[in-house]
């Protein structure tokens, strides 16, 4: 196994789908140790699936999460073993499909954690809510603080 991957998903397009893509922007600064990579996956789900062929002990995996809580809520989730057995989008970002399509791969990732936000506007527009980009810095406290202690147990915690 290969350490850890974050991975930012989302459509910068899309308002506050964009929170992923922003995090990786600012984590791939943020001095990690070498056993992590960072990355922009944006909406290539199929990209994704394959660099998690690669086998990493650990997945982040950062994107909008709307879970009915409060915009700009930080969310760290640990996806259960639910994945969709139907046909899958390639193009589709959900961690579901994207775990699903790599096992369909052959693949496995020891763990998978999603570090997601609760979005207030994914209309047509760049650029990030007032609310959610408040939570980008708090988004990269807590994923360095995972790497930091080994993705240290934690399930669906808001933060």
């Amino acid at each position: 196994m290969n350490g850890v991957l974050v991975a930012g998903i989302g459509n910068i397009f899309l308002g506050d789908d964009g929170f992923g893509v922003e995090v990786a922007r600012q984590l791939a600064d943020a001095g990690l140790p070498p056993s992590v990579r960072v990355a922009d996956y944006g909406i290539s789900g199929l990209h994704l699936a394959y660099e998690l062929l690669d086998g990493y002990d650990t997945a982040i995996l950062v994107d909008a999460a709307p879970r009915g809580g409060e915009p700009g809520t930080v969310y760290v989730i640990e996806p259960g073993d639910d994945a969709p057995d139907g046909p899958l989008d390639a193009h589709g970002m959900q961690p579901d499909v994207v775990l699903g399509l790599l096992r369909r791969l052959g693949g496995d990732t020891r763990r998978v954690l999603v570090v997601g936000c609760e979005p207030a506007d994914v209309a047509e527009r760049i650029g990030l809510s007032p609310r959610v980009a408040a939570a980008v810095p708090r988004a990269v406290e807590l994923i360095t603080e995972l790497v930091e202690k080994g993705g240290a147990r934690w399930s669906s915690a808001r933060c």
